[in-house]
């Protein structure tokens, strides 16, 4: 029984290993740097206008507001992703792996802005509620419509499987075995506590998800990117070292790590992707849901989760690590090429270890109520990605949304009671799949949402605080059925 375990476990590192290869980081990386120079880059254009739409409009009847959008989309980057996440990248990646997530954030913001607009765009509504994402812009955005649908309906079959049955494994795993570790007790008890309380939610339909989201992760995201920042402040001393660790790292100028350069950029664009969905289009899918003037604004709100996940959570989360020498880098071989704690599992342990060297005692406990309360919101939004994606290949079929939900809650339960490399390789092998989907469309859907954009930029260089969207004008036509005023 082990050795077929082992045996599936390598399996899947193979997998991943091919799916995550040079050809898809360059891929990811390429198109935001196609889409940033197309656009002028609206990234740091329109920085100050992404802060003022965030917090502008509110809740209708079919969608949610820009604001509960955001805590959807930024849920991920300050869950999982950026606590285990970045621990994930300095094991494998090591120190220069944070050089790459940056870099991915920098460029990869205007993918995100891309996909919202074309969520936006081609949104529909299902039970009175607005559903989008990539498989619906890909059958109703491309030109070829026989394309569109093999392209839409292989985004969504690879997202329902690896966003409810793969990924929220990942967030399964850290909350139960998070608890399990601060408090004791058996992760078995906590996996099946969290099964039913998330049961609860997501059988309440949209507004409930909606105003579980909005209660729980702001206050949780402030007090986290507080506590990182305390950690930081009292080792100040060690930043210069630590920047400077991290950049060599990136381009193999550091002795130390130069022999794993190629792990450090695949693992910082990997994790950046899970951490901030970059490329994958599940952001698309929470952005097609907002209740806005233009589906730009959206897609400057999605950019905007790119950021702060990035450069607010992940790097203070990586640079405290960094800083107190709370982690480990593996040499691939069994081995470490940096020891700092020894006999601890990547993952929560390192950030709980950062956190204990400046304040003792509190570490555990804070990093499993931060992980619950984080990974609690993205598990809403998995299940929001994947009832989207469901109902475009069932259409109207409530009995079809029932068996997922059901699903879904059964798959957490699960999902606590695997391996951590297993999970992380599991979740990484569902992004892979649905970023190659994804990206190539988008390089195919491109000129529409550049064209977009650009009606947008044109009505806010002309002084319209807030530009309305015209699909006819456009030439978009009957697909913009949720447009038609």
């Amino acid at each position: 029984m082990v050795k077929g375990g082992e045996r599936m476990a390598e399996v899947l590192k193979r997998i991943n290993e091919i799916a995550w290869g040079m050809p898809l980081v360059i891929l990811v990386v390429g198109a935001g740097i196609y889409f940033s120079i197309r656009m002028k880059f609206p990234q740091f254009r329109y920085m100050k206008e992404m802060v003022r739409i965030m917090g502008s409009g509110r809740d209708s009847e079919h969608g949610l507001s820009p604001l509960k959008t955001f805590i959807f989309t930024a849920a991920r980057s300050v869950g999982v992703g950026n606590i285990a996440g970045m621990a994930a990248a300095l094991f494998t990646g090591g120190p220069g792996s944070i050089f790459w997530l940056w870099v991915l954030a920098l460029v990869g913001s205007s993918v995100a802005l891309i996909e919202s607009i074309l969520a936006q765009t081609f949104r529909v509504k299902v039970f009175g509620e607005y559903r989008g994402g990539p498989a619906y812009y890909m059958s109703r955005g491309m030109k070829n419509k026989k394309v569109g649908k093999v392209f839409g309906m292989a985004y969504a079959i690879v997202t329902v499987i690896g966003v409810a049955f793969l990924m929220s494994s990942v967030q399964a795993y850290n909350i139960a075995h998070g608890f399990e570790d601060a408090v004791g007790g058996s992760y078995i008890i906590f996996g099946i506590a969290l099964a039913a309380l998330m049961g609860f939610v997501i059988f309440g339909g949209l507004k409930r998800i909606g105003e579980t989201a909005k209660r729980i992760s702001p206050f949780m995201a402030l007090l986290y990117i507080l506590m990182t920042l305390i950690i930081v402040i009292v080792n100040i001393k060690e930043l210069p070292r630590v920047i400077a660790l991290i950049v060599k790292s990136a381009f193999g100028a550091e002795q130390v790590f130069g022999g794993i350069v190629g792990s450090a950029v695949t693992m910082g664009i990997r994790r950046g992707v899970f951490a901030n969905e970059v490329g994958i289009g599940t952001s698309a899918i929470t952005g097609a849901v907002g209740e806005v003037e233009n589906p730009v604004m959206q897609g400057l709100t999605n950019a905007l989760s790119v950021f702060i996940g990035t450069f607010f959570v992940c790097t203070p989360s990586a640079i405290m690590m960094l800083m107190t020498g709370c982690y480990n880098v593996s040499d691939g071989k069994g081995g470490f090429l940096f020891e700092g704690l020894p006999g601890v599992e990547y993952g929560n342990g390192y950030v709980s270890a950062a956190i204990n060297s400046v304040i003792p005692g509190i570490g555990k406990i804070f990093v499993a109520g931060a992980i619950f309360c984080f990974a609690f919101v993205a598990l809403l939004a998995y299940y929001l990605y994947s009832e989207s994606n469901l109902l475009y290949i069932f259409k109207e079929n409530k009995n079809a949304v029932m068996i997922l939900r059901s699903l879904f809650v059964l798959a957490i339960l699960i999902g606590s009671l695997l391996s951590a490399d297993t999970i992380w390789t599991m979740g990484d092998i569902a992004n892979a799949f649905m970023a190659w989907i994804n990206v190539v469309a988008l390089i195919i859907l491109g000129n529409l949402g550049i064209r977009i954009f650009k009606d947008y930029d044109k009505q806010k260089k002309s002084g319209v605080e807030n530009p309305k969207f015209d699909p006819q004008k456009l030439g978009l036509g009957k697909e913009c059925e949720t447009w038609d005023k």
